[in-house]
């Protein structure tokens, strides 16, 4: 953690997310409550519905924007469109305007966060320098997320306490003007963003985080658990109000405390969260946490009670941290940077749908079989996803871990201003071959069609002058003929029984030219090894 907080791009980051999320739910205590006023548990299930339904549409494309732009402008936009539409929440409310228009504001405010979070989510990884890192600033993340959690719904009870709902929505509107003064000197940084050239349409590129989710099994199974994960969650912020308000009759002021409760638990987490760092299987921890993000309201339903529930939504708050975490360090290891905003818009357009049909959702079951055993019935959802899934996401933990691979691209100039995630994924493609003494490798003329790099023994490059050029362990040849698009420059034998990686032609260039750093490093190793007629 110090290490984040030692990177001024990333203590920036952090610090706007802090206001970011701190307002975000000052404000939804506010307009539960709102909501709660004008229609009871159904306006409230409504009011998330009309919030999140369109959020989730708009999410894959506001996600395209963190691949197709720089990400802290369009960060920067989305602080200052949501400030601006909590002002008018604000004067609606104290002008006693028709309850449509605020939901409509309400709806706005969660379309424009959809392009907030997958770019600060997409960036992330770009600014760590270490895997270790990554799941630091994850952890990081998360525990403002927790402290927003928390902040946020008791700094919106206490308001409400002494004050109205306006009141609340133009304190919101104030933390995200903080928001995005922490995002100001970030635009002077420059960005280890994506060269885009060319750039497809947007419809296309809106519709590549469905196609790579589609395309990999970790993808879908760590996203499915999320969505369901979100699902309760939708029904657990009805159950919450409706608890405080009906159950446990703690008032007004009780929607926020239950609320800071979960965000005190959230802290917790966060601080369990440090253990993950630098781990390597992650994927028990986060079907054990989602387990936890719903199964505690079986005792809530059992044994009603503010002492018991208070505890059970700390408990449901740290495993949604330790969650988040552990699922979202899997989604960045496993996603190609490329598309990794467009993968964290897909889910979270899932979040958005599923939240909102978990709010639309609760109010019916409530009036079908009563609180209490609402409770119950949602809080059994998790637990039976997460047992059935144990298997497929203890074979997640079972992949092999590359770190000999790694440690030989780390060496390679090419490689090494990528990202420490994106080189995770590259250690994973890379394809051991074999070949003995005397065996030619590629020969000059040839298409090209692969990198390599040598793990053990020696190579012989033939050049056109001179003896040929002996190369040994963590050397590397091909990229000159992939890079320019040319046929192989040398031919390249065994000299000794030799141990090589590959790495396919679409993965070398996707990693190498799709990072500015790393594509000028690559420039600087062609103009050099063209000079001695190399490969």
């Amino acid at each position: 953690m110090r290490e984040v907080y030692r990177n001024p791009a990333l203590r920036r980051l952090e610090l706007a997310w802090m206001g970011s999320i701190i307002g975000s739910w000052a404000y939804f205590v506010a307009l539960a409550v709102f909501a709660y006023r004008a229609g009871g548990p159904s306006a409230v299930g409504l009011v998330g519905l009309i919030r999140w339904l369109p959020a989730a549409f708009a999410s894959p494309l506001a996600a395209v924007l963190g691949d197709r732009y720089p990400r802290v402008p369009v960060m920067l936009a989305s602080d200052l469109v949501r400030s601006a539409a909590l002002g008018g929440m604000a004067v609606c409310t104290a002008t006693d305007a028709p309850v449509e228009l605020v939901y409509g504001l309400a709806s706005l405010v969660a379309v424009v966060t959809t392009a907030f979070q997958p770019a600060q989510a997409a960036l992330l990884p770009a600014l760590a320098r270490t895997p270790e890192e990554l799941t630091a600033a994850n952890v990081s993340s998360s525990t403002i997320e927790s402290l927003g959690f928390c902040v946020g719904p008791a700094l919106g009870g206490l308001l409400l306490t002494v004050s109205s709902t306006w009141v609340v929505f133009t304190v919101t509107s104030a933390t995200f003007v903080w928001s995005a003064l922490q995002l100001v000197p970030l635009l002077s940084i420059k960005e280890p963003g994506l060269r885009q050239p060319e750039r497809p349409p947007i419809r296309e590129q809106a519709i590549a985080g469905f196609r790579t989710i589609a395309r990999d099994h970790r993808l879908r199974l760590v996203i499915g658990l999320f969505s369901a994960q979100t699902l309760v969650d939708g029904a657990f912020t009805v159950l919450l109000v409706v608890s405080a308000l009906r159950l446990l009759d703690l008032g007004e002021g009780g929607v926020g405390y239950l609320n800071a409760a979960v965000g005190v638990g959230g802290l917790i987490g966060g601080f369990i969260s440090l253990t993950l760092v630098g781990q390597r299987r992650l994927a028990t921890t986060f079907g054990i946490a989602v387990a936890g993000a719903g199964g505690p309201l079986l005792l809530v339903g059992a044994w009603p009670g503010t002492g018991v529930t208070l505890i059970v939504f700390a408990l449901i708050g740290a495993s949604i941290i330790v969650g988040d975490v552990s699922g979202y360090t899997l989604l960045q290891r496993s996603t190609p940077d490329e598309v990794l905003a467009r993968v964290f818009g897909v889910l979270h357009s899932l979040f958005y749908a599923t939240v909102a049909l978990g709010a639309i959702l609760a109010p019916v079951l409530i009036d079908a079989i009563g609180v209490r055993w609402s409770l119950v019935a949602i809080g059994a959802v998790l637990p039976l996803l997460s047992a059935l899934t144990r298997t497929r996401l203890a074979h997640l933990d079972a992949a092999p871990v590359h770190l000999r691979e790694l440690e030989l691209l780390r060496g390679i100039p090419l490689f090494a201003p990528l990202p420490a995630p994106v080189l995770e994924r590259l250690a994973a493609r890379l394809a051991p071959v074999a070949a003995q003494a005397g065996a030619e490798i590629i020969r000059k003329g040839e298409p090209g069609d692969r990198f390599y790099v040598v793990g053990a023994g020696e190579v012989e490059i033939a050049l056109d002058s001179g003896p040929p050029r002996v190369e040994g362990p963590g050397s590397y040849f091909g990229e000159i003929a992939l890079l320019r698009d040319v046929p192989r420059t040398a031919t390249v034998s065994a000299r000794t029984d030799v141990e090589l990686y590959a790495l396919e032609r679409d993965d070398f260039l996707g990693a190498v030219t799709g990072h500015s750093a790393s594509a000028e490093a690559a420039d600087a190793v062609v103009g050099s090894r063209l000079g001695v007629a190399a490969v």
